[in-house]
């Protein structure tokens, strides 16, 4: 499935947005942003396929924001949603591939979103299982329980609501492939998004990571927490200072 942000100053619009792309069901929704700097933010920890972008942002401009994301690698496909049709041209030099006057249709996005394949003929899609073996037979975990991968010198340790594995694979592939579920706290952790409890902050400058249904404090080092504190801000996950 598709990967889109949306971006807009407007609540209303990113609600009404949001609204139409559930309805054509071709694509997911992974982040909001209501500004031109939180998007780039955003751009950085979900890599979306696709943005729906707003011209008149605060801070940035949605202009300017097409022209940043053009100069990075893997940037997203633009879709141009705006109030004034006059930006139209500019929009393609940008290199958008459409370009939607609001009130938007849902017909007209539908029709934006399917172009998209156009582009994308192969979206990889992260496995929902990881197989391991176990005295001889393979055995499954399901990617939606597993809590955390640890790097641990050649291998990389899995843990999981079943325990914890040995698997023989990269924190970088791992990271790679499961954008958007699971975030890097530290150049050792990998963890899951959705196993969030919440982000404690010592006096010291020490911080770690709480994780549901399980004791271990994960730590978070200095170099990621401002990206940890973006992604939480956004999926609305409390962080404690002690």
């Amino acid at each position: 499935m598709i990967k889109l942000i949306i971006v807009d100053d407007e609540p209303l619009a990113r609600k009404r947005l949001r609204a139409l792309v559930d309805e054509i069901g071709i694509a997911e929704v992974v982040a909001e942003a209501d500004n031109g700097k939180q998007a780039l933010q955003f751009f950085q920890i979900y890599k979306p396929n696709v943005v729906l972008l707003d011209i008149n942002l605060p801070e940035i401009d949605g202009m300017q924001i097409a022209k940043q994301l053009l100069s990075t690698d893997h940037s997203p496909i633009i879709i141009f949603t705006t109030a004034y049709s006059e930006h139209a041209l500019e929009a393609f030099n940008n290199q958008a591939i459409d370009y939607l006057v609001k009130p938007i249709r849902k017909e007209r996005l539908e029709q934006a979103l399917k172009r998209v394949y156009n582009f994308l003929p192969t979206i990889p899609t992260a496995r929902t299982h990881i197989s391991y073996f176990k005295r001889g037979e393979k055995s499954l975990i399901a990617v939606d329980d597993i809590y955390y991968f640890l790097a641990q010198e050649n291998y990389t340790m899995l843990r999981w609501q079943g325990g914890e594995i040995l698997i023989n694979e990269s924190l970088k592939d791992l990271e790679q492939e499961f954008v958007g579920n699971f975030i890097r706290i530290h150049r050792r952790f990998l963890i899951s998004i959705k196993q969030i409890k919440t982000l404690v902050k010592e006096k010291n400058g020490h911080s770690y990571i709480k994780l549901k249904d399980i004791p271990e404090n994960l730590e978070v080092s200095r170099r990621q927490l401002p990206t940890v504190n973006k992604l939480l801000k956004n999926i609305h996950i409390p962080t404690y200072n002690l």
